[in-house]
């Protein structure tokens, strides 16, 4: 179902990564991301995935939820799995006219398989752990030297922020819009997959009307609390770096370090 997708929501606790430093946690997402595409053989993709385990361990959400994320590219994940799969070079172990299996292909589908699946785990543990408050501040901070040229930073956090917390309302609304199509006689779940795109278009067509109406009641209700953008604005909450904070890096410095070395001695596989 719909509404069983997770990724987007937010789960308040107090675990280790709850604690740390929303700016901290941007960060470390984005160095980590950049690494997991540096990892060329099995034991640099062994660290990634620890690391990606220590983190999801570390936040405290029930690893179903982290399960659920996962339910939004299971299909994209699968084709780009199987094109990996008979797109590798070498000597073929299985072949089918132009299709072939080799080794290296191999290689190539575990390997891309592995990336994403750590990519939307740790970009699901961010969202999970940081309220969409915290992330408008923490995105703005980071940002705030765009503004001596002039850049919208106040902006591009706010509308970053509120296009990522309706992401669990959007999914609520199309999974009561659907309930609501097959009440009336909707045929969804059978027929190919031309035929259930086609009968989704009564689905997509309220679920547009539905978005606009959510954002100008909420342009209506900015307008009225006086809202003018980030000028002059003050925050209730300040957020500081701490001492938990420097240690995650380390922790990422010494991820980065691991798979460095593992590259360095030990032979590529893709």
């Amino acid at each position: 179902m719909v509404r069983d997708v997770a990724f987007g929501q937010y789960f308040p606790g107090k675990s280790l990564i709850h604690r740390l430093d929303p700016r901290a946690k941007i960060l470390l997402l984005i160095g980590f991301l950049v690494i997991i595409f540096c990892t060329f053989n099995y034991f640099s993709l062994l660290l990634v995935t620890l690391f990606t385990v220590l983190m999801i361990l570390s936040s405290g959400v029930p690893a179903k939820f982290y399960f659920k994320s996962l339910k939004v590219i299971i299909f994209i994940l699968v084709i780009t799995s199987v094109l990996n799969l008979f797109y590798g070079t070498g000597d073929p172990i299985w072949q089918w006219g132009i299709f072939k299996v080799t080794v290296n292909g191999i290689n190539r589908a575990l390997f891309v398989t592995v990336r994403i699946i750590c990519l939307i785990l740790a970009s699901s543990c961010l969202t999970f752990t940081t309220s969409p408050t915290e992330l408008t501040d923490a995105i703005e901070r980071l940002m705030k030297p765009l503004n001596k040229i002039h850049f919208p930073v106040h902006e591009i956090a706010m509308m970053m922020s509120l296009a990522l917390r309706f992401v669990p309302t959007l999914l609520e609304e199309t999974d009561k819009i659907m309930s609501a199509q097959k009440a009336r006689g909707a045929d969804m779940d059978s027929g190919n997959i031309i035929k259930r795109v086609k009968a989704l278009m009564p689905v997509l067509i309220p679920l547009f009307v539905s978005a606009f109406r959510r954002a100008y009641e909420i342009a209506t209700a900015m307008e009225c609390r006086c809202y003018r953008g980030g000028d002059g604005r003050t925050k209730m909450k300040s957020i500081h770096m701490s001492k938990r904070d420097a240690f995650s890096f380390i922790a990422l410095a010494a991820l980065i370090c691991g798979v460095i070395l593992c590259n360095i001695f030990i032979p590529a596989v893709i």
